[in-house]
């Protein structure tokens, strides 16, 4: 059974960069059919889309945080990463990672009970 776990800071002063690890278990991040995703939901809104990269290298991240935001990926220990510098209180939110086999669903960020979602993890800007 595939497993996904985020692991990074719960607290994040402003304006420096959270750094979020996914360690994926029970699957590979070499598959050539998953996006691995990044997403997130700030208190009272819904999931937002924010990267994806692929088996290929090839990586995408919404517009609004493109400037901001880094993904990455690490074969040996079959984890990906995300950064997003420069954070604000507008950052705070459960971030998730997932395993997403649909582009239309990486983008919209829908929650579809076949693919792969870690349990989120909360993280909080504030000084």
């Amino acid at each position: 059974q595939v497993r996904l776990r985020e692991s990074g800071p719960g607290r994040v002063k402003p304006s420096q960069t959270l750094s979020l690890t996914c360690t994926v278990t029970g699957g590979s991040i070499t598959s050539n059919y998953v996006y691995w995703t990044w997403i997130r939901q700030p208190p009272g809104r819904g999931l937002e889309y924010i990267a994806y990269i692929t088996n290929s290298d090839i990586t995408n991240s919404t517009p609004s945080l493109k400037s901001r935001t880094s993904i990455s990926r690490d074969t040996s220990k079959n984890q990906f990463t995300l950064q997003l510098s420069n954070v604000t209180p507008e950052d705070t939110a459960v971030y998730y990672c997932a395993g997403i086999r649909f582009l239309s669903n990486v983008v919209r960020a829908n929650k579809d009970p076949s693919d792969y979602w870690g349990q989120g993890t909360q993280v909080t800007v504030s000084s």
